[in-house]
């Protein structure tokens, strides 16, 4: 049996795979292009950074997404214990701070005595095998050219949006109310409450809103678990009051009763000075993202 693997990308799934092979007396070779040639989307040489949400969803047993995270650090994940360790609020969810989280992984993959860590980009596909490829939709340019000669272009495809981070001290806390649904969690969430008059007003301007044109790469086959908001808003009225703006199970305090709709922001640092909008992915441009998004209660400023 080969006693050494080859791993190609840094994510969280080449990251997962180099810690439970080494786990079981493999010799890793782990291969990641960052920092030397990074991506649109990260900002850091980090393994496993995160460039989407920072929230792992629910942590409950009794749905699917929680189980397997169950699943999971009952299997010594390396990307559970590092969700645990980065920890922040969040109600009934698994929220981490992202630098935290993937500085976590880094030290612990660097420090493993049967794992080494290549700073290379890798621009075709090694002949060595085991081999796992683990690149994801963030893979550069040429050896996505080589993954397409063997899968065809019809498999692949990719679509970009922006996850909008608010800067604490900006939200107008006269607006909101801190609270999680069903008081899971107490007030580990600020909420945005809109009447039905400030959720048409929102509704319409996002509608009407600019957004990037598509990259050359990029087809509009979208996640169903994953929608740009404007892209959900565009099925309709009552679409955003069903989804990411859903009310239930939580009472505006200076109203005594539910809202028409909700915005809900989750915190995305440890020190609590930056804020996601939870389930607000978006392609629209930066300066129609202020217009629209200053609309909702709170968040003015």
């Amino acid at each position: 049996m080969a006693n050494k693997v080859v791993i190609v990308g840094g994510g969280l799934a080449g990251s997962e795979a180099a810690w439970q092979l080494a786990k079981r007396g493999y010799r890793v070779e782990l291969y990641e292009m960052r920092p030397g040639k990074s991506t649109p989307a990260h900002k850091t040489g980090l393994l496993a950074e995160l460039v989407c949400s920072n929230s792992f969803r629910s942590l409950s047993v009794e749905n699917a997404v929680g189980l397997l995270k169950a699943e999971l650090a009952m299997l010594d994940s390396l990307i559970m214990e590092a969700a645990y360790s980065s920890q922040l609020p969040a109600g009934g969810a698994l929220a981490v701070d992202r630098e935290q989280f993937a500085s976590f992984i880094t030290d612990r993959l660097a420090q493993h005595p049967l794992i080494n860590i290549y700073r290379q980009e890798i621009t075709t596909i090694p002949d060595h095998r085991p081999l796992i490829i683990a690149t994801g939709p963030l893979t550069s340019d040429a050896l996505a050219c080589k993954i397409v000669q063997i899968t065809g272009q019809d498999q692949l495809y990719f679509y970009d949006a922006a996850a909008p981070i608010v800067d604490a001290s900006t939200i107008n806390e006269e607006r909101v109310f801190r609270a999680s649904r069903y008081g899971k969690g107490g007030g580990d969430y600020i909420n945005c409450p809109l009447t039905e008059e400030e959720y048409t007003l929102f509704w319409q301007e996002l509608l009407k809103a600019e957004q990037y044109p598509l990259h050359s790469f990029e087809e509009e086959v979208l996640f169903e678990g994953c929608m740009p908001v404007e892209s959900l808003a565009k099925r309709g009225f009552d679409t955003l009051r069903f989804g990411p703006l859903k009310p239930v199970g939580l009472v505006d305090p200076y109203t005594g009763k539910q809202p028409f709709a909700v915005v809900q922001l989750r915190q995305d640092n440890k020190e609590g000075t930056l804020y996601n909008m939870g389930g607000f992915q978006t392609k629209l441009k930066w300066p129609e993202q202020k217009r629209v998004f200053r609309l909702i209660p709170g968040l003015e400023n």
